[in-house]
């Protein structure tokens, strides 16, 4: 039994091994339908979702787990009691939980229990679940991640914050361009620039979209104020207004360059419609990828000897 908390307690060996994992999921999904008979696993979210929540919820239940979802308002977490306390209590019932919640203390308190897999399906500093389905359509698409320009325009927020360590620890080469004043937490700067040391990965920080986006091979964006930051959304139009992935900057990548976008987006915002529903976007193929990225992380932390 493991957790899946961050991208950065992997090995490159073990996060490409879930990236082939999600792969032949995806391509003989069959074999896996009876991978999670008899276990129990919990999905405990403090937020809204829809592809994270249908992606595990969907993925457990077709390799045969029964599964219970708690939503916001029935479990209240850290208000009707201690974190520690329902941690301790689901462990008695379930083999895993599936965390999607504001604070990130939240999900390391649940990992203190060892007797209960913990899977982070997005807290406010972190979203690996999401990045590792990138990852697969990156795998599909581009092959090698160390072979191409991989850029992200926009705020440096929680799928930032995981892109930055996948990208490290793979030996890839990533560029963000951010406003100032919005770049990714420097601590996850700092431990990804340890990592990329032995990856040879090169992490480049930019304040301007146009010249990041240049020969890009993957652009990549995300919403302009995250769940939880709605009330900064005045301001944030007013900062972010050049950090839109719109027809000109897609110009400047490579003909061949793919848009990617976690979603949900807003459209006319952080991207156009031109650009979603365009002949670049892999939008909606990276959402359905969700699906056995998400299989393959409840592989790991309930059945890990699949992937290892």
């Amino acid at each position: 039994m493991r957790n899946f908390v961050s991208l950065k307690d992997l090995s490159r060996k073990e996060l490409i091994r879930l990236v082939e994992l999600s792969f032949r999921i995806k391509k003989k999904p069959s074999l896996y339908r009876d991978a999670l008979r008899g276990k129990d696993v919990g999905l405990l979210f403090q937020k809204p979702s829809l592809r994270t929540k249908t992606s595990f919820y969907v993925g457990a239940m077709q390799m045969g787990a029964r599964v219970v979802y708690y939503s916001p308002e029935e479990v209240k977490l850290g208000q009707r009691e201690k974190v520690s306390d329902a941690a301790r209590t689901l462990a008695g019932y379930l083999n895993g939980i599936v965390l999607r919640t504001f604070s990130h203390s939240v999900i390391e308190e649940f990992a203190k229990v060892r007797t209960l897999a913990v899977i982070n399906a997005l807290s406010d500093l972190l979203h690996p679940s999401q990045v590792l389905g990138d990852l697969l359509t990156l795998y599909e698409l581009k092959k090698d991640v160390k072979k191409i320009k991989f850029v992200y325009i926009g705020d440096g927020n929680n799928v930032c914050h995981s892109l930055i360590y996948a990208f490290s620890i793979l030996g890839g080469n990533i560029f963000i361009a951010t406003p100032k004043g919005y770049t990714p937490d420097r601590k996850v700067l700092q431990e990804a620039t340890q990592i990329a040391k032995k990856s040879n990965a090169k992490i480049t920080m930019l304040s301007d979209p146009k010249r990041a986006a240049l020969l890009a091979d993957v652009l990549y964006t995300d919403v302009w104020a995250s769940m939880g930051k709605e009330k900064e959304m005045t301001e944030r139009k007013k900062v972010f207004k050049r950090f839109r992935i719109d027809d000109k900057i897609l110009k400047m990548a490579k003909k061949s360059c793919i848009v990617m976008h976690c979603l949900p987006a807003h459209r006319g915002e952080e991207i156009t419609d031109s650009v979603i529903d365009g002949k670049n976007s892999v939008v909606f193929k990276q959402a359905q990828n969700r699906l056995y990225s998400a299989k393959a992380i409840l592989l790991y932390t309930l059945r890990g000897k699949v992937v290892l």
